[in-house]
């Protein structure tokens, strides 16, 4: 069986994701497959490279250029080669798609909807579970709907901004206290989102989420301890032990995170197990309000006195070998190669039930 292994894209998380990529290519199982990398690029075009049947040394491997035959790299210094290809070319039979893409395009439920065009099996949540997920304000209501505990929140629209700032600011100081967290309401590892201490922060940081989207949400901060459980499954959902991300600053932003370096992982979080239980009840909840299939990472909030508020659910976490959402699940038992065969085999069979319903109808 093929495998399409689906990386970089336009998003902030280009480099994440080929880093991604690379960790499944050294851990897939190529007794059962060989892998078809198909590298999009930072402008949007999609390159077929070579087949792999055997991990590959360097990430930068991955790292395909446009020509007119598909060569990969086996030495540093070399650079790898793919052919320019419709995304409608990767349609195949006793194939699966595995897409490592991260933000807009990548698990906003688009290319979710391709796969489902192409009628092709593929890794993780489907359209719908992926568009709300990604989707702040969606996701909030339907996470209020389930009555699961969340910080308050105002979203705001761009237009209503343009119309009456006074208004907005009304809305967000009539229901939150300062400090408050403004966030897009469709971007991923913490791009766009910024702390407001002051009605001028406030307006400072509302302009800039607006660079990114045209819906923000100004969220109310507070003080806790960032502790994220890990989901694997489709209808039998299965949640991992607790990890906590380890701040050396206040906020968590995109430069932290991924630039400057400032957090570790602890796992397991040191907290008690009955917290963890509730988390992991909450964290199955959310997976399926969304309609989740496949991997989430819910993430959460939990104060000095163990109040749990649900941040965000991210239905294409981090995945590379020393990302929280694989970490949590080797603290679990489940190895990174048998994670990746886990879900594959969870994209096989969610399309099998798919196929299945249709021809029934």
């Amino acid at each position: 069986m093929k495998v399409f292994l689906i990386y970089g894209g336009k998003s902030a998380e280009h480099d994440i994701s080929i880093l991604t990529a690379h960790s499944i290519v050294k851990e897939i199982y190529y007794n059962y497959y060989d892998v078809v990398p198909i590298y999009i690029t930072r402008d949007g075009e999609w390159l077929e490279g070579e087949l792999l049947s055997q991990p590959l040394a360097h990430s930068e491997f991955l790292r395909l250029q446009a020509g007119d035959t598909k060569r990969m790299a086996t030495e540093e210094g070399e650079h790898s080669v793919g052919i320019k290809i419709s995304p409608a070319a990767i349609q195949s039979e006793d194939a699966v798609v595995f897409p490592v893409l991260h933000g807009p395009n990548g698990e906003d439920g688009t290319v979710q909807g391709l796969f489902e065009v192409l009628d092709m099996p593929y890794v993780g949540c489907g359209v719908l579970a992926s568009a709300a997920g990604m989707d702040k304000i969606i996701s909030k209501q339907l996470f209020q709907q389930a009555g699961l505990p969340q910080l308050p929140y105002v979203p705001v629209m761009r237009y209503d901004w343009q119309e009456n700032q006074e208004a907005i600011f009304q809305r967000c100081e009539g229901t939150l206290i300062y400090p408050m967290f403004v966030k897009p309401a469709n971007m991923g590892s913490s791009v766009g989102i910024s702390k407001a201490a002051t009605r001028e922060e406030l307006r400072i940081a509302i302009e800039m989420a607006f660079e990114y989207d045209h819906r923000i949400v100004v969220e109310q901060g507070v003080e806790a301890r960032e502790i994220e459980i890990a989901i694997l499954g489709n209808d039998d959902v299965h949640a991992s032990p607790a990890g906590e991300i380890i701040k050396h600053t206040d906020f968590y932003n995109y430069e932290e995170k991924y630039i400057n370096n400032t957090t570790e992982l602890s796992i397991p979080a040191e907290i008690p197990n009955e917290l963890v239980e509730k988390l992991q009840e909450y964290a199955t909840s959310a997976f399926r309000v969304l309609d989740g299939t496949g991997l989430s990472r819910c993430d959460f909030f939990v104060t000095s006195n163990n109040e749990i508020y649900l941040n965000e659910v991210n239905t294409l976490p981090g995945f590379t070998k020393f990302s929280m959402y694989p970490l949590l699940w080797e603290q679990a038992g489940l190895k990174y190669s048998d994670l990746v065969e886990e879900l594959i085999q969870l994209a096989l069979k969610r399309y099998s039930s798919k196929i299945s319903r249709v021809q029934v109808n």
